[in-house]
């Protein structure tokens, strides 16, 4: 276990984001108690070998039986480890080479269309004229809450990005304004605009903000100690906040698909969107252009009522 910390720290060297570092290591301490039952032995990099990692992908397929993409997200952990320990010098030959990831149809990210989009304004704005009229107390940090999801939405901000952002970051006019995101994914730094919606929540909650030292653009309210807002309750205000949207498992991530996909289907160019979301590569932007699960869904439903 002492290489998986070492691995941890290989991660974060290399700037991958917290979840991903989480989900690489999940996946690792799902393929470490595979190769502990299946060999009898503690996994260690030099134990593993070719057959090791061909066995573990017939055994997520056809035992566990996972979906393409749960099987190439922990051989891609895998490689990502094997990888490390070549670079550290502790094997010779990385035994995930030559091993095939499971073929799938690509799919577009999940992201929140029309009808979502407005079922989610409107439980923000029900949950702040609540918390007003019941916990008046509370509301600041309600207030707080809806302007942040509303800010991620319309930014497409990733979330670290939004909650590192300091109150000099942010220039607010009467009919633009912009964002310095100082220390994007691989360090880059960018600019990027506000719209009116953003804008409006940001105003809403600027307004309300209490005076603290913490430079932070978002701070906690109930806590005036603390050193701006943990990535962890912002996640929990966002799936309560689905909820009562109905939409389950609203994350961070899904209001950021929601911003690129917006931009996409509004006809802005691939270049822009990958300006605006911090893409190094354009090859990334493009799954805004791949349908999804829902699109799919809604393509043969208008198949079904002629609307074709």
């Amino acid at each position: 276990m002492d290489a998986l910390h070492d691995f941890e720290h290989y991660l974060q060297e290399r700037d991958r984001s917290p979840l991903t570092t989480r989900g690489y290591l999940a996946d690792m301490s799902h393929f470490a108690r595979w190769f502990v039952q299946t060999n009898g032995e503690q996994l260690t990099p030099q134990a593993i070998t070719p057959t090791d990692v061909r066995e573990y992908r017939q055994f997520l397929l056809n035992v566990e039986r996972r979906k393409a993409s749960t099987v190439n997200r922990r051989l891609a952990a895998l490689s990502a480890y094997t990888t490390w320990a070549k670079q550290a010098g502790l094997i010779e030959h990385n035994p995930t080479e030559g091993v095939k990831h499971v073929p799938q149809v690509a799919n577009g990210p999940k992201h929140l269309d029309k009808k979502q989009q407005y079922a989610l304004q409107r439980a923000i704005e029900k949950d702040l004229q609540l918390s007003k009229l019941r916990f008046p107390k509370r509301w600041i940090s309600r207030r707080r809450d809806a302007s942040l999801v509303l800010f991620l939405e319309h930014t497409g901000l990733r979330l670290q990005e939004a909650l590192d952002l300091l109150l000099g970051d942010v220039e607010i006019m009467e009919r633009k304004g912009q964002v310095l995101v100082r220390r994007g994914k691989g360090g880059k730094q960018r600019s990027v605009p506000l719209n009116a919606e953003a804008r409006k929540a940001l105003q809403e909650w600027l307004v309300v903000r209490p005076e603290s030292e913490d430079l932070h653009l978002w701070v906690a309210v109930e806590n005036s100690q603390a050193d701006g807002l943990s990535s962890r309750s912002v996640q929990r205000v966002i799936r309560r906040l689905g909820q009562d949207a109905g939409i389950m498992n609203l994350t961070p991530h899904v209001l950021r698909h929601t911003f690129g996909k917006n931009l996409v289907d509004s006809g802005v160019g691939l270049e822009k969107v990958a300006a605006l979301l911090g893409h190094s590569n354009l090859n990334t932007t493009r799954i805004y252009i791949v349908p999804n699960q829902h699109d799919l869904e809604t393509a043969v439903e208008r198949l079904a009522q002629g609307q074709y």
